[in-house]
């Protein structure tokens, strides 16, 4: 039967092994990893607001990120790509990194952790290792929801106020362009402010006021800004007035936000039950019905 230091001694080989394969593997690697790199803007990616993305890219660059362009299932890759669009995060990252992030927290750290837990007996259960494995490839697709939900929030709540402007703008003799070019320019720090300034510079790059708005709208993928957009372009084409068209959307929009304001408010009372039954009314029962309880065990003593 083999003794426990063999097992250690070949434990700590093989993980010496493993670290020189990685360690060569990084020196005589190819480039593959440039292309997956290659951004429309041609620049780098931008810094990302999560600190550990921007502590792991060069781990995943290093690491992962050839191993992420071997995974090559179409639909999978657009649904990655979707939810980066849709989380806004397209300059911060690509589907190859979201992937290589996947696969570094998802199977690398978990791994090594294992290794490092049998080979220096550090006595930690192997569940945790598994946790961190779910946690880790989950990681970049909590990321882009959490983004996501603070993007919809942004743009629900200035929706109705931009449109308003856009109608006032149009009436005092702009037209929709210009109308959005004032908007973008007086604004600052909003999520749809800087959508409107993407549609643009898409519209001077070529792109129909049609097709530009659309693609701000696939880039949300909000209801209301689908909604928005289809009315626009729907008057463009019947040749409505677009100010009447604006001022009627926005009315639908502040109607559509008190509703939702009325639902989320019933169901807060509705949530509040729980934690009520739970801890509110046992308390009251033990502060009301304890002393009627101690007098008849006690008999007042």
């Amino acid at each position: 039967m083999l003794s426990f230091d063999f097992l250690l001694l070949i434990s700590g080989l093989g993980l010496a092994a493993f670290s020189v394969y990685l360690f060569m593997g990084t020196i005589f690697t190819n480039n593959t990893d440039a292309n997956s790199l290659a951004w429309a803007s041609g620049d780098e990616p931008a810094k990302s607001e999560n600190a550990l993305i921007n502590l792991s890219r060069p781990l995943v660059h290093n690491f992962t990120l050839q191993h992420a362009q071997k995974i090559t299932a179409e639909n999978y890759r657009k649904k990655v790509d979707q939810r980066i669009l849709t989380a806004g995060l397209s300059q911060e990252i690509n589907v190859d990194e979201y992937i290589g992030l996947q696969i570094l927290w998802g199977i690398m750290f978990p791994a090594a952790a294992v290794i490092m837990n049998f080979a220096l007996q550090l006595g930690y259960p192997y569940w945790f290792c598994g946790l961190i494995s779910i946690g880790g490839a989950l990681f970049p697709g909590i990321y882009c929801t959490t983004k996501k939900n603070n993007r919809y929030t942004s743009v629900v709540v200035d929706l109705p106020f931009f449109i308003d402007i856009l109608a006032l703008s149009t009436e005092a003799g702009l037209d929709f362009i210009g109308a959005i070019q004032r908007i973008v320019e007086k604004s600052d720090n909003s999520v749809l402010a800087d959508e409107l300034r993407i549609v643009l510079k898409d519209i001077k790059l070529g792109s129909s006021r049609a097709d530009a708005l659309r693609t701000m709208a696939k880039r949300l993928d909000i209801p209301e800004v689908t909604s928005f957009v289809a009315v626009v372009i729907d008057a463009d084409a019947t040749g409505a007035s677009i100010s009447q068209v604006l001022k009627d959307q926005s009315e639908q929009m502040r109607l559509e936000r008190f509703v939702r304001a009325e639902k989320a408010g019933a169901q807060a009372s509705q949530k509040m039950l729980i934690p009520m039954m739970m801890f509110i009314l046992p308390a009251v029962f033990i502060m009301v019905f304890a002393p009627v309880v101690l007098q008849f065990f006690y008999g007042g003593k």
